[in-house]
């Protein structure tokens, strides 16, 4: 059991996958609504998405709730050899989970890939707490630091905004305009870069208009519900990169 700073009244603790693997399955239908339906058919995800419990169990973290007897939050994380560098950073979360996969070599990082909180949970300071239980099990590991390809939360009301500067956007207080992105600050985070081609998916425009409840009548680069960039349209496929920033929980 990981020792989280849960108030004093609550209910709820944090495991590792290793140690509930019960758990892990009922976590796999926990999650409904959490993601856009885009989301889940990025062309790449399966493939290292697929190897976490199977490989890598002590790194994934579960938030369970004793009264309810309900996993209401879980963290996903991959271990990745990274030398530290900016030079070798991974150009995003399909990047590092692809390294995570192929690469032969000990792991020297900890990468978040998801962190996910019940749609009934939200807003009750979950999503601070895995960061810090990804931390935790990085510590474990001997994995720091921990990293993150952060989704910024706000960024699909902004689509046309370039991710590097919006990544930037400061409030009165100077912390980050995003709120995901203010969380990860406020327990330390740095942003080390922007990456505007983090995930790839790409599929027939009738997936597209199936998932999006959209119709794209002609070739060209449309906006979507949800959508943190726009989709470009060509040929019958719908291409769409998502964008992410990098930040950095050094934790020495």
């Amino acid at each position: 059991m990981l020792g989280l700073d849960f108030p004093a009244d609550s209910s709820i603790v944090a495991y590792t996958a290793r140690e509930r693997p019960d758990l892990w399955e009922v976590a796999r239908s926990s999650f409904a609504g959490v993601w856009p339906e885009y989301n889940l058919h990025a062309n790449d995800s399966a493939k290292y998405f697929g190897t976490l419990f199977a490989r890598h169990a002590h790194l994934q973290v579960l938030f369970f709730d004793r009264a309810t007897e309900t996993v209401v939050a879980r963290g996903r994380t991959i271990p990745f050899r990274w030398d530290g560098s900016l030079e070798d950073l991974p150009t995003g979360i399909d990047a590092v989970g692809l390294r995570a996969v192929d690469d032969s070599r000990s792991p020297t990082a900890l990468s978040a890939l998801a962190a996910e909180v019940a749609m009934d949970r939200q807003g009750q300071g979950l999503s601070r707490l895995i960061i810090q239980a990804m931390a935790e099990v990085a510590r474990q590991a001997g994995l720091a630091p921990l990293v993150a390809p952060v989704r910024p939360s706000w960024k699909d009301r902004y689509p046309l905004t370039p991710i590097d500067r919006y990544a930037y956007w400061k409030r009165d207080d100077d912390l980050p305009f995003d709120p995901w992105l203010r969380v990860h600050s406020r327990l330390g985070a740095t942003i080390m870069r922007t990456e505007p081609k983090s995930m790839r998916i790409e599929a027939p425009t009738t997936d597209w208009e199936l998932w999006t409840g959209m119709r794209f009548p002609d070739e060209g680069e449309y906006v979507f519900p949800f959508g943190l960039s726009p989709l470009v349209v060509k040929d019958g496929v719908g291409s769409y990169w998502e964008p992410n920033v990098w930040m950095l929980h050094d934790m020495t």
